[in-house]
């Protein structure tokens, strides 16, 4: 039997492939393949249907999606249990989405048949579930704190997304509670006022310094990327290293004047500094940039998120400590450096990024520089494509 590669195995669905099951189309593909070795690579979840694990062996497949087989079993998706509530309101609710979950469902799929959608849920469908129970959970534990006392159990309007973040990207969001939230809030974005943090880990020695494109939808491949002239929409990342390793990984601040689709991800990738983990965008042709670091995923995390509230008018900040992983990978880096050279930290720097701190890079030693310009109205349905590290819904 063909086995997959260490990377995966890759296939087109073609044509003459179409209406297929994915059992069948396996069977095809993978010469010698059994049956049951077939019905055991797709239930165990080793078999990606357009980047959604599929477990389903009678799913008919369309021409033009792609089948990777993987040589190890994907983990399994987050669940609602792993959403935390960091603020709820009447309001506004702010959570910290998990790793591995998709904000919202992108508008063709909300079309599709039941069969063929993703069949891992999205945050905003599990989000009422969490706050109902965030809700129950508070009611049993006295009364509601300040600023809350009209939030009550059972009476959960629908949660209104006005931004989102990648699949594989961790870390803040904020979703209205009621339309007028919705609004105000959708407002705040296109005016550039909310305040956003990111911190990623890339490869190579990242200096300081601002980068600026005109984003495409298409740079020519099929995919987002930068225009050689004016073509697109300004983009401006400005990016501050935090602690660089003797083994040329560093670990990054990224701070958004504008919030385009997988803005981040490009610009460090265009750069020559690719996020550790990135699998869809590259270094610049000839550059031969390879990822040893053995990141499990896109070492993308949101970690600050600020804004106005839609009704108090309090300037609100939230903090979301580095998850596990990425800490993992953190102190794997370090102690390679160690072997090395040793840890090499800017002036500024902080030494203790660990999974208990709420803010690695604190507020009061932030560097100077314009406030993140990074979402946009909710009213538009977000586009068929993977979410964006700082992605807007009308992008």
């Amino acid at each position: 039997m063909m086995k997959p590669k260490s990377t995966g195995t890759v296939l087109h669905v073609a044509s003459g492939d179409a209406r297929q099951t994915l059992a069948g189309f396996l069977r095809a593909k993978l010469e010698g393949a059994s049956w049951s070795r077939i019905q055991k690579l797709v239930r165990s979840r080793h078999v990606m249907i357009h980047g959604n694990i599929c477990t389903d062996v009678a799913r008919r497949l369309q021409e033009g999606e792609v089948v990777k087989v993987l040589p190890e079993a994907a983990v399994a998706p987050p669940r609602a249990d792993d959403v935390r509530v960091v603020h709820l309101d009447d309001a506004v609710v702010v959570v910290e989405k998990p790793a591995g979950l998709t904000t919202t469902r992108h508008a063709e799929e909300r079309d599709w048949p039941a069969r063929r959608r993703q069949v891992q849920p999205t945050l905003d469908e599990l989000l009422p579930a969490v706050v109902q129970r965030h809700l129950d959970g508070r009611s049993r534990r006295g009364p509601a704190p300040r600023g809350a006392e009209r939030v009550g159990p059972r009476r959960l309007p629908t949660v209104r997304a006005v931004h989102r973040i990648d699949r594989e990207t961790s870390g803040l969001l904020v979703f209205a509670r009621t339309v007028p939230a919705e609004r105000i809030l959708a407002e705040q974005f296109r005016a550039h006022t909310t305040q956003r943090r990111y911190l990623a880990i890339c490869i190579g020695r990242v200096e300081a310094g601002t980068i600026i494109s005109h984003l495409v939808r298409d740079r020519g491949d099929g995919r987002r990327g930068s225009s050689d002239g004016e073509e697109g929409k300004r983009s401006v990342t400005h990016v501050v290293p935090v602690e660089h390793f003797a083994n040329d990984f560093t670990l990054v601040e990224c701070r958004l004047e504008t919030g385009r689709t997988h803005q981040i991800r490009i610009h460090l990738a265009e750069s020559g500094h690719p996020v550790c983990g990135e699998r869809v965008y590259s270094a610049p042709r000839g550059s031969e940039i390879v990822d040893r670091s053995q990141a499990v995923r896109v070492a993308l995390h949101a970690a600050d998120l600020g804004f106005v509230h839609p009704v108090t008018g309090e300037n609100l900040q939230f903090s979301s400590p580095l998850p596990a992983d990425i800490v993992r990978l953190i102190k794997r880096l370090r102690g390679l450096s160690a072997g090395r050279r040793g840890v090499r930290r800017p002036p500024g720097g902080h030494a203790n990024v660990s999974a208990a701190d709420t803010s690695p890079h604190p507020a009061d030693h932030r560097p100077a520089g314009p406030a993140p310009a990074d979402h946009r109205p909710a009213e538009p349905a977000p586009e068929p494509a993977d979410d964006g590290d700082d992605d807007h819904l009308d992008d």
